[in-house]
This record gives structure tokens, C-alpha cells and sequence, in this order.
């Protein structure tokens, strides 16, 4: 599980290193890939396997299924660390999430969220409301 929230900065080679409690629980690689909400998503290989097996199942007849497959799954990357635990976030996913200097890294249950402390900072002042309150209370949460 992952948790917490980390301030990071990109090397003058654009590559990051993620906290130690992150780099334990992603092993030796890991894939990152675009997320919905103009965020990175880093997801261990076992999580990107099971990912994969759900949407597997999906109706590819379906023309929003193809447009969703090709989004997720053709922007991902997959990358394994350097002995330092530095790694390079590829220049395409970069500009995607905004990142230019400056990232947050988010431990959220399943996976890694990484976002451009811009996007991070205005995500996280309009905190979740009354709506999703209801929701999770809806969900039993």
C-alpha cells in the first residue's frame, strides 16, 4: 500500500527519485502511465497485470474502450530505476502532467500518483466536498 505525500524536484536530466518506502513496494520496475486527471500514475508490474486482466474483458467492439485502451495503455512506460533510484519520467508523459521543475508524489492505496506542483496545489485546495462525502458514504465508506 502507498501512502503519504512527497516534494520532489527533477535533475538537470529530467530524472526523479521517489521516496524509499515507494521504491521498496514498486521492486525493480514498474510502469507509469497518464491518468484521467491530468496526473501520472506509476502502478507496480503485479497491479499493471491485473489492470490489464480486468480491461482484457472489456467489449473491444466498443469505440469508447478503444479510445480509453489507447490512452492508458499507449502513453505508458515502462521503467526500471537506475542503482540510485533515479529514473527518467519519458518527455511525453512530462508534458502531459505539466511537470517542468517541480513534482509532488502521492502514495494513494494501489498506486503512485506523481503531479506538477501547480496541478497538485490547485487540485488539493478545491478539497473534496459534501458531494463526495455522500458518495463514499453512499459506498459504505
Amino acid at each position: 500500500m502507498f501512502l503519504g505525500e512527497y516534494s520532489h524536484l527533477l535533475d538537470a536530466k529530467s530524472r526523479v527519485i521517489l521516496p524509499s518506502k515507494f521504491r521498496e513496494g514498486l521492486g525493480k520496475a514498474f510502469i507509469i502511465t497518464k491518468s484521467l486527471d491530468k496526473c501520472l500514475l506509476v502502478y507496480t508490474r503485479e497491479e499493471w497485470e491485473i489492470i490489464n486482466e480486468k480491461v482484457s474483458r472489456l467489449p473491444s467492439a466498443d469505440k469508447q474502450v478503444r479510445g480509453f485502451l489507447r490512452y492508458f495503455f499507449g502513453g505508458a512506460a515502462f521503467i526500471e530505476p537506475d542503482s540510485q533510484g533515479r529514473f527518467l519520467i519519458p518527455q511525453n508523459l512530462r508534458e502531459y502532467a505539466g511537470i517542468t521543475k517541480e513534482l509532488v508524489s502521492v502514495g494513494v492505496s494501489n498506486r503512485i500518483e506523481i503531479w506538477s506542483r501547480e496541478e497538485w496545489s490547485a487540485m488539493d485546495a478545491a478539497a473534496p466536498g459534501e458531494d463526495i462525502a455522500e458518495k463514499m458514504a453512499a459506498l459504505g465508506i
